[in-house]
């Protein structure tokens, strides 16, 4: 997989933080939170509109000071301790238990009757491992990207937080930003839903390489 863009990471975070509305807006509608970036970018702004819920804000919050975590801890090494803050930055005041621990029951997935295993029967840090081993920087990121999402292992808020991760890792090595546009949302689950049941990745990864890469 060839890398789209080689920006130094300094650039990225400059660019990340300008798109931080932009991808806020596409994240939270990833996870099924309805909003629009008119009402996205009054919130970043600190302007309530009256359109958004109480329970849709203090998600929005949470994607907010996540992203603050993220930005200030670029550098910090990515362990699974360092997934689970992120998870707790995210869900923290959703009346989301366990809030920065893996969930402790099983989960249904939309639109497929596929179930992900406990996270008690995975090994998450050789599986880590394996994929921070992957020599080329836009794959590793893409793999992380698809892996949290199918690992499932908190109860709520796993596309969210496999897009602070993968973002994290994006930026340290100026690859860009992940951003799953929400236009094609529909297609992106089409895909989503065959890499869950298959376990196949490839046709995942070439999507969001082809649909998801934003830089300069």
């Amino acid at each position: 997989m060839k890398n789209k863009f080689n920006m130094s990471k300094q650039d990225n975070i400059f660019f990340a933080k300008r798109k931080l509305v932009d991808n806020i807006y596409k994240s939270a509608n990833l996870e099924g939170i309805a909003v629009t970036f008119a009402d996205t970018y009054a919130f970043m702004n600190n302007v309530n509109t009256g359109n958004i819920s109480v329970d849709d804000m203090l998600k929005l919050k949470g994607l907010k000071d996540a992203w603050q975590l993220v930005l200030t801890t670029i550098d910090e090494a990515l362990t699974i301790d360092y997934i689970k803050k992120v998870h707790f930055e995210i869900c923290k005041g959703q009346n989301v238990y366990p809030l920065g621990e893996f969930r402790d029951k099983g989960v249904g997935i939309t639109g497929t009757s596929w179930r992900p295993k406990l996270p008690s029967e995975c090994d998450y840090e050789r599986e880590l491992k394996e994929i921070m081993d992957i020599e080329n920087e836009l794959d590793r990121c893409i793999t992380l990207f698809c892996w949290i999402q199918r690992s499932q292992m908190f109860l709520d808020g796993n596309k969210r937080v496999a897009n602070l991760i993968a973002n994290k890792e994006m930026i340290r090595n100026g690859q860009g930003i992940i951003a799953v546009p929400v236009e094609k949302i529909g297609e992106y689950f089409v895909k989503l839903i065959k890499y869950y049941e298959t376990n196949d990745v490839n046709d995942l990864k070439l999507w969001i390489y082809n649909n998801c890469i934003d830089g300069v």
